[in-house]
């Protein structure tokens, strides 16, 4: 497949625009300058020749690269985030490239204690000869998720100019507020208008993800018993101070973000607020199992009832609001979605590396919305911190992966418009 790359041009123009979302803003987006990003996109497409390329008032971009196949190809929507996370500034990118990366540790100039160490990068060592795009050492980089906006963009070019490569109905999604778990809340699906879909959100180059965590968000809200700090003996109950001896009584070396990996679950407290009469501990919870969920948060609740028996004028109240779960349970019922994903990854030159995601993607909610949607890699690394890199080599891998993908689905269909129009 010889296809002349725009991948590493769009990227390098998209990381510039600062589209960092903001989980504390009640707007959709949450941030007016997301759909700087969305606007480009959309020109972009137009020029590119995508003829219904839009964004509409809520910052999504939509667009159809139509089919050219006699058959009825199931449509397949290929989705990525254009925002940024909130963990780390995204403002004022500086991109650089590093050619012909040869396994040094890579010193950041703007920032030179921000370094990229080999030994704490262990993908770096099959980067041998690539380039690899990082930030100056002040921000992000953003490849998190616009090195799948870009890989996106640059396989609609493709298709367009090379008529002669045959593929279904394509639909093209880019969604804002993805970090801040909003990225579908108002995704219209009858738009869109497609059976099957795939983030283009993943790491490691080969990388396929049909599981996530499943995910609640969880409130432990404290009711003090507030009085004057002079004549409080007796009678005050600290709210603050209640919460801070519920945290530390979190367990440390398991059901941690810093104890835990592969299929392991943990409890996340996020943000605490609060003043003497109330105070809030706001937590995530995750596990690939919907009952472990369960049972994490009984522990916080078990935690902060035994810290209440000190302080028995105090109450506190316990909400728990389904965020995600695992979309594996969707996607198995389609076993055909993933086949077909594998096929594309080995067909652009690579060993599928099957994979767990231990966090979400807008696929997590897409998929229980009625669209099954998996996730295949991007390249990035190191999201969310200013080492954050990815290499433009696998960046091109993902746009082959992306186009052999939509050929599969024309090539695995046998029924033509024709025949099914006689049923």
């Amino acid at each position: 497949m010889n296809i002349k790359h725009t991948v590493t041009q769009r990227f390098l123009k998209y990381v510039q625009i600062d589209t960092q979302s903001d989980p504390l803003s009640a707007t959709v987006p949450s941030t007016e300058k997301q759909k700087n990003l969305g606007k480009l996109l959309a020109k972009e497409l137009l020029e590119i020749g995508v003829k219904d390329a839009e964004i509409d008032e809520h910052g999504y971009v939509y667009a159809t690269i139509p089919s050219n196949s006699d058959k009825n190809v199931p449509t397949i929507c290929f989705c990525s985030h254009m925002d940024t996370s909130p963990d780390c500034s995204g403002a004022n990118v500086k991109p650089i490239i590093h050619k012909n990366y040869q396994g040094e540790d890579i010193i950041l100039p703007d920032d030179t204690s921000v370094i990229i160490k080999l030994a704490e990068h262990p993908d770096l060592k099959e980067q041998i000869g690539n380039d690899i795009i990082t930030a100056s050492g002040t921000t992000l980089l953003g490849a998190d998720n616009k090195a799948g906006v870009a890989e996106i963009m640059d396989a609609a070019h493709y298709f367009v100019n090379n008529p002669q490569i045959k593929h279904g109905n394509i639909k093209i999604l880019f969604t804002p507020d993805e970090e801040i778990g909003r990225g579908v809340d108002k995704v219209d699906l009858h738009k869109l208008d497609a059976r099957f879909g795939y983030t283009v959100d993943g790491e490691t180059l080969g990388s396929y993800e049909d599981e996530t965590f499943s995910a609640d968000g969880m409130e432990v809200i404290i009711h003090g018993i507030s009085a004057h700090p002079g004549f409080a003996k007796g009678k005050m109950a600290n709210a603050i101070k209640i919460a801070g001896e519920i945290v530390a009584a979190l367990p440390k070396d398991r059901l941690s973000p810093e104890s835990t990996d592969k299929k392991q679950g943990f409890i996340h407290p996020t943000r605490i607020e609060g003043e003497v009469e109330k105070a809030i501990i706001s937590f995530i919870i995750r596990d690939f199992e919907d009952t472990l969920l369960i049972k994490h948060e009984e522990e916080i609740k078990a935690i902060t009832n035994r810290i209440l028996k000190h302080y028995p004028e105090a109450k506190a109240e316990f909400v728990v609001k389904e965020q995600y779960r695992n979309m594996k349970k969707v996607i198995a019922q389609h076993p055909e979605v993933s086949e077909y994903a594998l096929e594309a990854i080995r067909r652009a030159g690579l060993t599928p590396k099957p994979q767990s995601i231990r966090g979400g993607t807008d696929g997590s909610r897409l998929s229980f919305m009625g669209l099954p949607c998996p996730n295949i890699f991007a390249g990035e690394h190191a999201f969310h911190s200013k080492q954050e890199w990815v290499s433009i080599q696998d960046m091109e891998a993902a746009v082959r992966t992306i186009v052999h993908l939509a050929c599969i689905w024309e090539e695995r269909t046998e029924i033509t418009q024709s025949e099914q129009a006689t049923k």
